[in-house]
């Protein structure tokens, strides 16, 4: 099975065995893809302007980790020339919640009160992501597409209403929308 991926041209793509690091625009974001169950059967070279990732073995296990390798290193290029935003939503009835950032150095800390009427905030650190507040609207922006997606999943999770009926309390921070950034 193989393959290909075309390097657009604002595009650097560096191929050391198993590592694959990619560099552009917005940034530079690294990841090694060397697995001792798959090494041996998969090749990811780079060649005439392209990005070749093969595999001799017809085994099922195999031909979706190259799909996946294929899918990833497609979400770097695209992270590294436009970047990924995903938009999240304050959504509250019973008590009105305030949500604040605070930012040190390359960490955002979110802090959420009043969820539910708790007297305690909940907190939220996340790094390498860009975070804004717009009304009731969060935004998150990064160039690393798991990054950004991993902090919506932090914040969400902060948001869990327990040991309260879901359907009549239904207060929270809901993802409502990913896009690639412009």
């Amino acid at each position: 099975m193989i393959k290909k991926i075309k390097i657009p041209e604002n595009v650097e793509i560096e191929v050391d065995g198993k590592s694959v690091g990619v560099k552009g625009v917005k940034g530079e974001l690294k990841r090694d893809f060397s697995n001792p169950m798959f090494d041996k059967s998969l090749s990811i070279k780079k060649a005439d302007g392209e990005i070749i990732i093969s595999s001799e073995d017809k085994r099922k296990c195999v031909k979706s980790m190259v799909g996946t390798i294929y899918a990833h290193i497609n979400n770097m290029i695209v992270g590294v020339t436009k970047g990924y935003k995903y938009t999240l939503k304050i959504y509250f009835v019973h008590f009105p919640m305030k949500v604040e950032l605070k930012e040190v150095n390359n960490e955002t800390e979110i802090s959420i009160k009043n969820f539910l009427g708790e007297r305690e905030p909940r907190n939220v650190k996340v790094s390498d992501v860009k975070v804004q507040i717009q009304g009731d609207l969060i935004i998150i922006r990064g160039i690393d597409k798991e990054k950004v997606g991993q902090a919506c999943n932090k914040i969400e999770s902060a948001c869990k209403v327990c040991k309260r009926d879901r359907r009549v309390f239904n207060d929270g921070i809901f993802l409502v929308k990913r896009e690639v950034d412009t």
